[in-house]
């Protein structure tokens, strides 16, 4: 670890005497120039718009915005217009990574700041580039601190696999040796989270034979066997799928259902997309349970000159731990999936973010000031306290 414990103590002081004692004027909780930078940095990335797979202009201003506080930024294209950013100051391979995501999911909301009550709103304000506004002010001030010993990285797809995240993982020009700590930025209400549930996606894709309605038993419905195969699932989920104390029940989600073409046409086609959040197992252990789930409905369609198929999201994953053991922190488990099992090498990894899940991905999407505000204290600190167990750490072994 680069970092002396002189220098780490001294600025967790300062941290923690800005943390205590707030200026309370006009409910701010930074200096008045922080405070302003960090609204103006979040009202620019909420007001451009970055949906999944639309995120080249966020990035394109983002790395100026980055590059203009003396950043050095690196692109890494991932598809065609859309890039993960990496920023770092003097030293490209730092002991300390922050990180967060660019992309939102549809549709747009554009960007709002009631004064009188606030709050703020629009689309990512939340989820989650309040995160990586908050990121960013605190990094800055940590920089001289921190001997420059942190970068900053921004990826896309988050909201649709972590492609970025991935990309980045993979990337043959990613600095070595891999970050000793990674802090994420997700809303987390300004808590630490201690691990979230993990995740398997898959579509079933049902073909029958089309017929006229009146003469149903010409046909074979697609319809009628994906209805059959969801009543399945519905036991399935009812009863057999795995829990743990730490993360509650696994969750299954009939997230978009489509068949047929016509009320007088007996469906040819039908589809169901489904996601499964997992408190405990492994997602191969669920796969084989939604495999023997199906197995009759399957047979009998088949029988019937039809087919089930299975289309697996990828390889999914299990339930993620997370380090939460920073005592200053507020605590708690999620449901949602984050790009932290995506980023690949062995680091001590956080998980934290101002506002909450409840209302990220509606159309109310919203935060107030000072969770804003509080969060880049809260990052300071956060960073500043995994730096010095990490320096312990390495120093016992």
């Amino acid at each position: 670890m680069f970092v002396s414990l002189a220098l780490v103590a001294l600025a967790a002081s300062r941290a923690a005497a800005c943390k205590q004692t707030p200026t309370l004027v006009d409910d701010v909780l930074l200096p008045e120039a922080d405070s302003a930078e960090l609204l103006y940095l979040h009202r620019k990335l909420v007001e451009t718009e970055s949906i999944t797979g639309n995120e080249g202009d966020v990035g394109q201003w983002l790395s100026s915005y980055l590059r203009d506080k003396n950043f050095t930024v690196e692109t890494q294209q991932v598809s065609e217009n859309r890039y993960n950013l990496l920023a770092y100051g003097s030293k490209r391979s730092t002991t300390v990574l922050v990180s967060s995501h660019i992309d939102t999911v549809p549709p747009y909301w554009p960007y709002y700041h009631n004064k009188t009550t606030g709050v703020i709103g629009g689309r990512g304000s939340v989820d989650a580039k309040g995160s990586a506004a908050a990121q960013i002010i605190a990094v800055q001030a940590l920089r001289e601190h921190l001997r420059d010993d942190l970068s900053l990285l921004f990826v896309v797809g988050e909201e649709t696999g972590g492609d970025g995240m991935r990309a980045f993982s993979s990337w043959s020009e990613r600095p070595q040796p891999n970050y000793e700590v990674v802090i994420f930025g997700e809303p987390t209400e300004g808590k630490l989270v201690c691990g979230h549930k993990g995740i398997l996606s898959f579509t079933l894709h049902i073909k029958g034979k089309a017929a006229h309605s009146g003469y149903p038993w010409l046909g074979v419905s697609a319809n009628d066997v994906l209805t059959e195969a969801l009543a399945k699932l519905l036991e399935l989920r009812a009863n057999g799928l795995p829990w743990s104390e730490k993360y509650g029940n696994t969750t299954m989600n009939f997230g978009k259902i489509a068949g047929g073409v016509a009320g007088n046409v007996v469906a040819e086609t039908a589809s169901a997309n489904i996601a499964v959040r997992l408190a405990a197992g492994t997602p191969s252990d669920v796969r084989g349970l939604v495999i023997s789930a199906l197995s009759d409905v399957k047979a009998r369609v088949e029988k019937q000159g039809g087919g089930l198929g299975i289309e697996w999201a990828g390889e999914g994953y299990p339930p993620v731990n997370i380090d939460c053991d920073i005592k200053s922190f507020d605590t708690l488990t999620v449901n949602y999936g984050t790009d932290v099992p995506l980023l690949a090498g062995e680091h001590r990894r956080y998980l934290y973010g101002p506002g909450s899940i409840l209302v990220a991905h509606s159309d109310h999407e919203a935060l107030k000031k000072k969770e804003l505000e509080q969060a880049v204290l809260d990052y300071r600190r956060l960073i500043l306290e995994a730096s010095r167990m990490d320096h312990q750490y390495q120093q016992e072994l």
